[in-house]
């Protein structure tokens, strides 16, 4: 097995090739890229979170997710596609702003069918090695009273329920990795910031716009946040992580869609 290089001593930053358009360094495509994004939410997640702790707590709070958009079907999944699409799009933003700075195959981050069978056995190690403690970490914080209940599909027990469900974790994996991992590290580490200052700020920001479901979420996601960026960080390849997050994303939402009412504790 070759070995990696020291984490310490990696760099993501590549000379440019000839014709590639300068990285910008005063962080503005990073500010932009997030308030189109994730960095709203991260925002109006924490402000949800304080209008919580401010009305008693978490203790008989719900939260919803994949709500129903309206009582007609096809309403409803006119806007669950939209919303998907919608959801999609920063990752291509991201995608496309790193393109003017390749760093090699795959738009620099893995973005490539080059390991695509190794890296998909990657993934699902890691939705197992972080979904099943985190689901534990959860149920520990809900006993706590410090996470909301969790509603993981509102969509109506319709015949698009589970297509839509499996797309709306297929495009959390993308949005998510792309956003704060693909681009956030690469571009941090560009503007020569330090290899853990940088996990620690995606990790932080990821656990942000979870504050909605409560510490549990917040902490949850924090450590997953710290574990792909170590992953990427060392690596440069994003599929494993997009496959992981997309796969626990599936099992929550399919599973609890398909157990709710039927077994006892979900």
């Amino acid at each position: 097995m070759t070995s990696q290089p020291d984490i310490a001593a990696s760099s993501i930053a590549v000379p440019d090739p000839p014709g590639a358009q300068p990285v910008d360094r005063s962080g503005w495509e990073i500010i932009a890229v997030l308030g189109v994004s994730l960095g709203i939410s991260a925002i109006n997640s924490l402000i949800n979170y304080a209008d919580i702790q401010t009305r008693g707590g978490f203790r008989h709070a719900v939260a919803t997710l994949n709500p129903s958009e309206s009582q007609r079907a096809w309403v409803d999944l006119a806007y669950q596609l939209t919303g998907i699409l919608s959801g999609v799009m920063p990752a291509v933003l991201a995608l496309l702003l790193l393109a003017r700075s390749p760093g090699g195959p795959g738009f620099g981050v893995g973005f490539d069918r080059a390991r695509l069978r190794l890296e998909s056995l990657q993934g699902l190690g890691f939705a197992a090695l972080i979904g099943i403690p985190g689901l534990g970490l959860i149920a520990l914080a809900r006993h706590l009273g410090i996470n909301a209940e969790l509603n993981a599909s509102g969509i109506a027990d319709v015949w698009y329920r589970y297509p839509v469900l499996v797309l709306q974790a297929i495009q959390n994996g993308v949005l998510e990795e792309f956003v704060m991992i693909a681009f956030l590290l690469t571009r941090l580490r560009q503007r020569n910031w330090g290899v853990w200052p940088a996990i620690l700020l995606s990790a932080v920001i990821r656990g942000s716009y979870h504050t909605y479901q409560g510490l549990g979420g917040f902490f949850g996601n924090l450590i997953m946040g710290g574990i792909f960026g170590w992953w990427f960080t060392r690596t440069r390849r994003i599929w494993p992580l997009v496959i992981a997050h997309s796969v626990i994303d599936i099992v929550s939402f399919v599973g609890y869609a398909a157990l709710h009412g039927r077994v006892s504790w979900i």
